[in-house]
């Protein structure tokens, strides 16, 4: 059974950094691509940031471009998201997610399988 288990969100004030983590577990993580999405309160959930199975190909929504980074590490079953520069827009929960396939994507129908997810708060 496939387990992704994110953590590293909290309070922060604007202009401050996160680091996201999510590990996964069940499965074989190597070659598969993984994203990470958020949702703000009383709106729809939305892409953030992707990379594929190699790390090769890494895309970002435009409002997060040059200020977030994500990146794997397949030996430790694990996908990062560093948040710096962080604004009040940021805030919401941000889930992980994983595909069965080896291209990055960002549609969330492109996933599989989803994390419950970490509460990122940005404070003005």
């Amino acid at each position: 059974q496939v387990q992704l288990v994110e953590s590293g969100g909290g309070l922060v004030q604007a202009g401050g950094s996160l680091r996201l983590s999510c590990a996964a577990s069940g499965r074989t993580f190597t070659n598969y691509a993984m994203a990470w999405f958020r949702q703000a309160p009383g709106k729809e959930r939305e892409f953030v940031a992707t990379i594929s199975g190699s790390g090769g190909s890494t895309d970002y929504r435009d409002s997060v471009k040059g200020r977030f980074t994500i990146s794997r590490d397949n030996a430790k079953n694990t996908v990062y998201l560093q948040m710096n520069s962080l604004q009040p827009e940021d805030t919401g929960v941000y889930y992980c997610a994983l595909t069965n396939r080896r291209a990055a994507s960002s549609g969330s129908s492109w996933y599989d399988y989803w994390g419950q997810g970490t509460q990122v708060t940005v404070s003005s």
